[in-house]
């Protein structure tokens, strides 16, 4: 017995199709601009002397937590990428990962907090969500690579997509979970619904975002060697090269690189707990 098939691929197909037709001087500007940021942000970081960028790093990392251990692992591990010539690649790759991460916080974070307070609204994005998180990485660059070309954007634009729904999620739980006891404690004391927001739901709310935005960082520097694939620059394009060739110490030193900034940015984000007593 033939069933006909559902043409949900040539739909698809089709609508990409249309949209380069019509939409070409749109995706090429877009292009441009994500290319040239993007570029200018990684030259603005090589212009510095490795050497002050990696005490320039340290001097965030300690700020930042406090903890002497983890800043003397920073300098170290930033050290030995120095050392094993991929200062450059991950230059490339963090900076690709600190802007979709940017981009990513930009937009998540305010849909978390709609769809904290619009609970038809989550629902109906809850799909979409869920589509974004179990599609292959791979997937998303077919119509990227068709909409943008060769380069560094149809990464971009696969990291943002793939990454974007772990700090709407933990947003909307974080805002979600605040205690009606706190809300209505706030609304006894007169605050506006700006005021409850950014005086009682936020603060409670931080540490669940702040994972989201830990876990967007992971996310998107788990796109780096699928977005090489795509002609995006950093250390994806080691990995690939020595995939290419079965080339075993390439691909050892670039992963090894890849897991050190990938610690290295997990332990400097995380939200840093308070010392008991009070200290800071």
């Amino acid at each position: 017995m033939d069933i006909k098939k559902i043409p949900l691929g040539d739909v698809t197909a089709d609508f990409v199709d249309w949209l380069t037709l019509h939409g070409t001087d749109v995706f090429d500007t877009i292009a441009d601009v994500l290319e040239t940021t993007i570029h200018a942000a990684t030259n603005s970081l090589l212009w510095f002397h490795p050497l002050a960028l990696i005490a320039l790093f340290a001097i965030i990392a300690h700020t930042i937590q406090r903890k002497w251990s983890l800043t003397i692992f920073c300098v170290l591990s930033f050290l030995l990428i120095l050392n094993l010539g991929y200062w450059q690649e991950t230059i490339e790759t963090l900076a690709q990962v600190l802007f979709a991460t940017l981009v990513c916080v930009v937009i998540g974070v305010p849909l978390g907090i709609f769809a904290a307070h619009k609970p038809r609204f989550y629902t109906a994005m809850q799909p979409v969500l869920d589509l974004m998180q179990t599609v292959p990485t791979f997937v998303y660059l077919i119509p990227t690579l068709t909409l943008f070309g060769l380069g560094v954007v149809p990464g971009l634009i696969s990291t943002v997509v793939f990454a974007i729904a772990a700090p709407i999620r933990l947003t909307y739980l974080g805002i979600h979970d605040v205690p009606a006891e706190l809300l209505d404690a706030g609304k006894a004391f007169g605050c506006s619904r700006r005021q409850l927001l950014t005086r009682v739901e936020l603060p409670y709310a931080m540490p669940s975002i702040s994972a989201g935005i830990t876990q967007c960082i992971m996310l998107s520097l788990s796109m780096v060697v699928v977005a090489a694939l795509v002609g995006a620059d950093g250390l994806g394009k080691p990995v690939v090269r020595a995939l290419n060739t079965a080339d075993i110490a390439v691909g050892f030193e670039a992963g090894l690189a890849i897991v050190l900034l990938a610690i290295m940015l997990d332990r400097v984000c995380k939200q840093r707990t308070p010392l008991k007593g009070g200290a800071a």
